[in-house]
C-alpha cells in the first residue's frame, strides 16, 4: 500500500483548490498527520513559503478532514446531478469566514512575495477553499467541466480545461499511463 501512496502522494492537479482537497482522501488518506497538512497547505499554495504553521495540529487535521467530506458530497452529487442543499449550507457557512489577507513584502534577496497577514487560523484557510468550492459551483462554465476520472477504480474529480474537453484521467502520469500500459498488454496477449 505504501506504493499506492506514494504514487498519488499530495497531488495538485484536479484544477481548482477545492477539488485538490478532494483529492486528498482518494484513493488513499494522504491528509494522515499535521505535518502532512502543513506540506499541502503549502503545496497547493494556499499559504505562502515561509508562513508560520506551528498551530497545526490534529484540531486543524480533523477540521480540514471533515471540510473535504464536505465537498467530496457536494461536488460528487453535482457530478451524479443530485441535489446537496443540506451540505451546500453548510459550505455556504464556511465560506463566510475571510480567507487570510494577501501582502506584498520584499524577501531577503530583495524580491517581491507574497505573505499573508499574521499567522493563519485554521478557519480562514478552510474558508478559503469553501469559497473557491462556491465559486465552481456556481460558475456554470467551470461547472460544466467537472469530469470523474476514467481510470480504473480511480474515483478522483477534476476540472477538464482541455482544448477540446476530451480530457480523461485525473493525471496521464498516473492513471492514463495504466491504461496505456494495459491497452499494451492486451494487445501483446493477442
Amino acid at each position: 500500500m505504501a506504493s499506492a501512496a506514494a504514487s498519488y502522494d499530495l497531488r495538485f492537479d484536479a484544477g481548482r483548490l477545492c477539488l485538490d482537497l478532494v483529492a486528498t482522501a482518494e484513493p488513499v488518506e494522504r491528509l494522515d498527520s499535521p505535518r502532512r497538512l502543513r506540506a499541502w497547505l503549502l503545496g497547493v499554495g494556499l499559504v505562502p513559503p515561509g508562513t508560520p504553521l506551528d498551530a497545526v495540529d490534529a484540531a486543524w487535521l480533523a477540521r480540514f478532514q471533515a471540510a473535504r467530506g464536505l465537498l467530496h458530497r457536494v461536488v460528487h452529487a453535482e457530478i451524479d446531478g443530485r441535489a446537496a442543499d443540506p451540505d451546500l449550507e453548510r459550505v455556504n457557512a464556511l465560506a463566510v469566514t475571510a480567507p487570510p489577507a494577501p501582502v506584498v513584502v520584499r524577501s531577503a534577496d530583495g524580491d517581491l512575495v507574497r505573505a499573508v497577514t499574521g499567522t493563519p487560523d485554521c478557519g480562514a484557510l478552510v474558508g478559503q477553499i469553501a469559497r473557491d468550492a462556491v465559486q465552481l459551483l456556481t460558475d456554470p462554465a467551470e461547472r460544466n467541466r467537472l469530469r470523474r476520472c476514467e481510470g480504473e477504480g480511480c474515483p478522483l474529480v477534476y476540472l477538464d480545461t482541455s482544448r477540446g474537453r476530451r480530457r480523461r484521467w485525473c493525471s496521464s502520469e498516473v492513471c492514463g499511463n495504466r491504461e496505456r500500459v494495459a491497452r499494451h498488454r492486451a494487445m501483446k496477449r493477442r
